[in-house]
């Protein structure tokens, strides 16, 4: 063997042993870090993993959440789901929330960060004003505003002699949805505004300054730049928008509690309420498995169409 290759396997031994040790040294540095994520891990698996495997466990059986015993079923609580109508009228009355809701969350929130990224005084405390309903309690804010639409309002509308508000609009089997629809919209206008302010002082000037000198309007500036620039954060506050209102739950307990009737009984409460007080709680426990396949469909067809979107833009 020549001196040459002597030289070249004695490097390559002395780079693979230099290798080794520095892979032994990042894993020891890199051990403490591993190490944080192990109580975090053990909160998530116990606290959300085991029990969301227990509900799709007890979905094939009839336990009612007290009894020592039950019995598997099979797939008959998934098949008595399509036959139930309340939990078709609950989803119903969800999907027309969250739907509409959604809409009006995000046209507002643009419009409200339009104005708060131009040049206006007093802006930063317009701002601080904007995000406190997000700061602010979900029941805490219902309960409030159960109040105003219970007895300030009627009482106003008395005074002024206007009929339609002389009436309590959570009282309405017709109307009810309406002042939930208020107060979600109200509270979730802040987090959305946030995000959409986000991306508007992320669109360069110059652009706007350019099409100044082409002539653009404010119309145009806002179909033509504005728009597709915060794209990514128009799906963003769609999709969890759209996931946070499916979800409805907070604001529907504190304002009718379902009621009247069961006209504003979303999923979320109708799980709830007949789980564990009703004595179903492996048949919601079915309805709650449907329910997460559902929104992880709907999520996932959202992102899906908006992002196409963003690159036709």
């Amino acid at each position: 063997m020549s001196k040459n290759e002597l030289a070249l396997k004695k490097v390559a031994k002395n780079t693979s042993v230099e290798s080794g040790e520095k892979r032994k040294k990042m894993k020891s540095k890199n051990l403490p870090f591993y190490l944080m994520t192990v109580p975090a891990f053990l909160l998530f698996l116990v606290f959300h993993t085991y029990p969301a495997l227990q509900g799709i466990f007890y979905s094939f059986t009839n336990w009612d959440g007290l009894s020592l015993d039950y019995n598997f079923v099979g797939l008959k609580n998934y098949l008595n789901l399509f036959k139930d109508g309340n939990i078709l009228n609950s989803y119903l009355f969800t999907f027309k929330f969250a739907i509409i809701s959604t809409i009006i969350v995000n046209v507002l929130s643009l419009i409200i960060a339009m104005g708060l990224n131009a040049k206006i005084k007093g802006k930063n405390f317009f701002r601080a004003v904007y995000f406190l309903p997000n700061v602010l309690g979900v029941l805490i804010v219902g309960f409030i505003f159960n109040f105003i639409f219970s007895n300030v309002i009627p009482q106003l509308g008395t005074k002024l002699d206007i009929g339609f508000l002389s009436a309590n609009i959570l009282g309405s089997e017709e109307f009810a949805w309406l002042g939930i629809v208020i107060v979600a919209v109200w509270q979730a206008c802040a987090f959305n505004v946030i995000l959409y302010l986000s991306g508007l002082q992320t669109v360069p000037t110059e652009l706007y300054e350019a099409s100044s000198l082409d002539g653009a309007n404010k119309w145009q500036e806002f179909w033509k730049i504005t728009f597709p620039m915060i794209a990514p954060f128009f799906t963003i506050n769609m999709v969890l928008s759209m996931k946070n209102f499916l979800m409805v739950f907070d604001q529907v307990v504190a304002l009718t509690n379902g009621g009247p009737g069961r006209a504003t009984e979303s999923i979320s409460l109708l799980i709830f309420k007949s789980g564990f007080a009703g004595g179903e709680f492996a048949y919601q426990s079915a309805n709650s498995v449907i329910y997460f396949i559902v929104i992880v469909v709907i999520s996932v067809f959202q992102i899906k169409v908006l992002q196409k979107r963003e690159l036709d833009m």
